[in-house]
Formats: structure tokens, sequence, C-alpha cells
């Protein structure tokens, strides 16, 4: 039963990872990046999203805490996607989402990045593990009710290991999509900003829709 009851915590998982909010916030972080840096991103969140998830799952297992204070978890997330949108949409329309072509090693290759200079850090990739946490906060209760029906009622680190791993698959495979639009459409600038403002729509619709429902 123990094995079983993992699978299905797995399964949720999944189920879990094909939330907009999820999906919408894995697109704003990866659409432009290269493959590896996509992976990184892909699996920084996912790793975020499951030690938030764990943290906060273990707190409600141990204290009571009202319905009214969980609610702002959900507030957190819908808030995160809505502002990664509006800023998205920003440097769409500041035209501050760069493009530029060159070869090396007889292959063309696309740099894209935001502002005036190009920049290589790592910024987006913890950016990608805080917005995992962040969100993370807003997906607990859901978690901690199946996880209890499942377990008795007790929250351990295998059962989030488990769950985490369903997300991961998602996010991978989502992430294999961006990569594929990164690789056939972002080749040019009129492409690139409507790709970005297709994003930040989205999200914006997204959050606002998390917020009133």
């Amino acid at each position: 039963m123990e094995n079983f009851g993992l699978l299905l915590i797995f399964w949720y998982g999944i189920l879990h990872a094909f939330g907009p909010d999820h999906l919408t916030a894995i697109a704003d972080f990866s659409i432009g990046k290269s493959k590896k840096k996509t992976m990184t991103i892909t699996t920084m969140f996912a790793i975020g999203h499951g030690l938030a998830l764990f943290i906060f799952a273990k707190i409600l297992d141990t204290y009571n805490i009202s319905e009214v204070i969980l609610g702002y978890g959900d507030t957190i997330s819908a808030s995160v996607i809505l502002m990664m949108g509006i800023y998205l949409l920003f440097m769409v329309y500041s035209d501050r989402i760069q493009l530029k072509k060159h070869i090396h090693n007889g292959q063309e290759h696309v740099h894209i990045w935001f502002g005036k200079e190009h920049k290589h850090d790592n910024r987006d990739t913890s950016s990608a593990f805080t917005i995992g946490v962040l969100m993370g906060v807003g997906g607990v209760r859901g978690m901690l009710v199946t996880l209890g029906m499942l377990e008795s009622g007790s929250v351990d680190l295998v059962m989030v290991v488990a769950f985490a791993l369903g997300v991961m698959v998602i996010f991978v495979g989502f992430g294999s999509v961006i990569l594929y639009i990164n690789k056939n459409l972002l080749n040019s600038k009129k492409n690139l900003k409507r790709v970005f403002a297709t994003a930040g729509l989205v999200s914006v619709v997204v959050g606002t829709n998390m917020i009133l429902g």
C-alpha cells in the first residue's frame, strides 16, 4: 500500500503541475533561453516548489491555521504571476528585450537578453527557484489534504519527493516545448516581441483570474 500511495502522490504532482499558473511561470522564465538554461530553470522551479510545499505542509500538519490566513498563499501565487506578466509587457513595449545573431564554429547562435547590456549571470536561475518557493505557498493546502488522506495525515520528505518528481516531469516536458519555440520562432526581433507579449498577456489574464476567483 505504501508504494501504491507514493505512486498516487506522484500522479497528483503531475496533475498539480498542469495548473495554468505553473506552466505560465515556466514559460515566462524559459522563453529565449538556451537548452541548458531552460532545463536548469525548470528543475530549480520544481525544487523550490517542492521544498516550499514540504515546509508549509509540515507547518500546517502541526499547527491549526485559519482558512483566512491560508488564503493569502493563493493571493501570493496569483500576484507573482500577475507581476511577471506586467513586467514582460513593460519590457516588450519599452523595447528592452534584445536579440543578436552571430556565427560561432560555423553555426548561427541567437542571444536574447533583457536591458541594454548583454550580461551572463545566474539571476534567472535563482529567481526561478524563488518563484517556485512563492508559488508553493499557494498549493500547499491541496497537497496537504491529498497526502494526509493517503498516509494517515502525516507528511514526510519521501512523500514530498514523490510529489516533486511528478511536478518535475511536467515542468521538464513543458520546458522542451519552450525549447522548440526558442529554436523555431525566436529568430527575429518582431517574433521575439510577439512571443514575449503573448506570454506577458497570458500571465496577466491567469494572475487576474486567480485573484478574482
